[in-house]
């Protein structure tokens, strides 16, 4: 067993967060549904988004039947509303090839409408159990520090699922676990900003500890600051067309107080080329709505 792999497992048995997903009966679609909401969105912000829907829409089959516009309105303030729609067309895709199951298969996983090669071995990992490696933020900034001895990790790179799986073991409900001890560990001991070092279990192996935590740099993409960028303007779009059903709104009443009316403008037509929402003569509203 790789040296890193048991400190992680013993580890995430005793300090794991009870999340809701981490449930045995959880299921493979509430996993799914917790992974399209959880990227680039905060725990906190998710639990209860995810209760609502998965109460609504239990089942695949279930999201399948109801306008894509039931799921941009039931997103609400999550971010990245796109995320909504493509869920919602996978729910489709996964009623109509898969029977209204799940697939555990990675490469079927990848097929889907809005899953990338993060979200398919999440889903295969923790779902079904599969010994696949998984590798989000998180645990690159775990591996980038207990074994390059780096303060952050480089752009993200096939090499990280390479790293990974030397890491996991051979034994499949093992490796899970270890899959998300490396997450969990980065998103709350050995976080970005902070390293908790004292509560760490790869302290005593950790290569950027050793080396006295160099400032290797950060040449990750930074996020461009939401206050007053277009992603801010479109979700303002959004908020108004969630609030309304049917023939929908006159497109000169969406935001008019919005101070730039070029950037309101450009994130209508952002919208529409997205197909997250849909035009007639001067009315707008949420695409499918009815």
């Amino acid at each position: 067993m790789h040296p890193l792999a048991s400190p992680l497992i013993d580890w995430y048995r005793e300090n794991a967060r009870d999340l809701p997903w981490r449930h045995p009966e959880f299921g493979a679609w509430g996993i799914l549904v917790s992974e399209f909401m959880l990227q680039q969105t905060p725990v906190t912000r998710v639990i209860p988004r995810l209760e609502e829907w998965l109460e609504r829409w239990p089942t695949p089959a279930g999201l399948a039947a109801s306008p894509t516009s039931d799921a941009v309105r039931a997103w609400a303030n999550l971010g990245y509303p796109r995320r909504a729609m493509w869920l919602h067309q996978a729910a489709v895709e996964i009623t109509e090839r898969h029977g209204g199951v799940v697939p555990r298969d990675v490469d079927a996983l990848l097929a889907l409408s809005g899953i990338g090669d993060y979200t398919a071995r999440a889903v295969a990992a923790f779902a079904y159990g599969e010994r696949v490696p998984v590798v989000d933020t998180n645990t690159r900034r775990v591996l980038a520090r207990a074994l390059e001895g780096k303060s952050q990790p480089g752009p993200a790179s096939k090499r990280d699922l390479a790293v990974m799986a030397e890491i996991l073991p051979t034994e499949p409900s093992a490796a899970q676990i270890v899959n998300a001890a490396a997450m969990e560990l980065g998103a709350v001991v050995c976080t970005s900003r902070t390293a908790r070092c004292e509560l760490c279990p790869l302290a005593q192996l950790c290569a950027w500890r050793a080396a006295g935590y160099p400032d290797t740099g950060d040449k990750r993409p930074k996020q461009a600051k939401y206050e007053g960028s277009d992603r801010q303007a479109r979700g303002a779009v959004l908020a108004v067309l969630r609030s309304t059903h049917g023939s929908g709104v006159l497109v000169d009443a969406i935001i008019p107080e919005w101070p730039d009316a070029d950037q309101r403008d450009r994130a209508m037509l952002t919208l529409l080329a997205d197909g997250l929402i849909e035009t007639d003569g001067d009315m707008a509203r949420l695409a499918g709505d009815r």
